[in-house]
This record gives C-alpha cells, structure tokens and sequence, in this order.
C-alpha cells in the first residue's frame, strides 16, 4: 500500500505501531522499506498487553487491539496533519470473521486494497513482482496463543526466537503455535508452554529429516513440540 501511493505521488507517511506482538525483524524490515520507498514513517511505542481485555485475549481480541493501535495513528496523524488513514487490510479478510474490521470502520480507516478487490494471493503477487521484500510477511505474533488464553509478553518472546530459529534452518511459511503444558495442570503466567509446528507439505520432509536437532533446539523454551498434521497453505 505504502509503494502503490508512493508511485501516485500521494502525499504520504507511514506509521509502525511497535507492540510485543511484532517480532524485532518487523520494526526492522519496516524501516528499511521505508528508507528504500524515500517515505516518512514514524515509530510509535504501544504496550498493547497493558490493556486487560487485550491480554485476556478473547475471540474479539483484535477490535480492542485495533482500537488501541489506530487510535494512537489517528492521534499522531492529526498531529502532524493528515485527515485520512488507511490500512493494508485486502479482500481475503473476511469482515464476518475479522472483529478488528469492525474497529476500523468505526474509526473510519479506508482500506484501498479491499475496496479494490485485491485479495491476499494477488497483494503477494503484485508485491513480488514490484520487488518488495515484503511480499510474503506473517500474521502478529498474538494470532500464535489460541483464544481464551492470557497473552504474556514472554511466550510472544519464545515465539519470536522459534520461528527465527526454524527461519535460519531454512524453514520458510510456517507457524509456531503455542498452548499451555496440559500436563501440568498450571495456568500461571509462568506456567510451561508446547509448541506445536504448522508447516507447508514440502516442508515436512525436511522437519523430519532435522526431527531430533529441532526437539533438541525448541526444547530449550518449551516443555513439548508437536506437529499438526493439518498441512497449511502455501503463501502463494
């Protein structure tokens, strides 16, 4: 969205909510798309989990999340003198399925790609082929915990530092979710979590030719590893 106006000569600045819910490389990546479009963008530190319906992480969880993070846009976009904000959302998300929609439309966000009909497949697509490196990014880190379960700050850490250490083993379009250790009994903030690994098809063999390394590796944060047998889709 951020190249498609720049190309229109839009008069345009980017903002990054930086939240525990985005790994450090996003914050990162963002800055060096910025830099590379030549656009303005301001970082804007938010704490998302200091909000306890947020943390509580209920099914609705995105439209308070999202209610906390446009606000703070919408607030730094008056400031610096914008009247209009727009998101990335594309038509794939489904507005029956996605609570933080219902946010955004409250707060009046435009959301070009979906109005436009472009759908998740072709935004990757179009992505690739204007040379972005950012044509294939993954969902927030909060999408990992299931609903229903508080949201701690240092299990989003764990999930960070397992997806960059299946990321530098060569595993690309995977997920690692987690749940709370069902063995013991605990719902403590600081009780023990499992992580169970949501690859591709063609990555399955590989998983299982490195099975005893990446037990060995993901064990060091969680207390079991499983895989779903439920293969995902691929990105493209």
């Amino acid at each position: 969205l951020l190249y498609a106006a720049k190309a229109c000569g839009a008069n345009v600045h980017a903002y990054y909510v930086s939240t525990p819910f985005q790994p450090q490389f996003e914050l990162d990546d963002a800055k060096l798309l910025a830099e590379s479009l030549h656009a303005d963008m301001t970082v804007l530190p938010f704490d998302v989990l200091t909000d306890k319906v947020v943390k509580s992480n209920p099914k609705d969880r995105c439209y308070y999340c999202k209610n906390q993070v446009f606000g703070g846009i919408l607030k730094a976009a008056k400031e610096d003198g914008f009247t209009e904000i727009m998101d990335g959302t594309n038509a794939s998300d489904d507005a029956g399925d996605r609570p933080g929609m219902r946010a955004l439309k409250e707060m009046k966000v435009l959301s070009p790609l979906r109005l436009s009909g472009i759908t998740k497949t072709a935004l990757r697509e179009y992505s690739r082929n204007a040379g972005l490196f950012t044509w294939n990014k993954p969902a927030c880190l909060a999408t990992r915990v299931p609903s229903g379960i508080s949201i701690e700050a240092s299990v989003l850490k764990d999930v960070e530092w397992a997806e960059k250490s299946l990321s530098d083993l060569g595993f690309r379009d995977f997920r690692v979710r987690v749940y709370p250790d069902p063995a013991s009994g605990d719902t403590k903030p600081d009780a023990p979590w499992c992580a169970k690994l949501q690859l591709t098809e063609d990555m399955i063999p590989k998983l299982m030719e490195q099975r005893k390394e990446i037990c060995a590796l993901l064990k060091q944060r969680f207390t079991d590893v499983t895989l779903d047998l439920v293969a995902r889709t691929p990105s493209m």
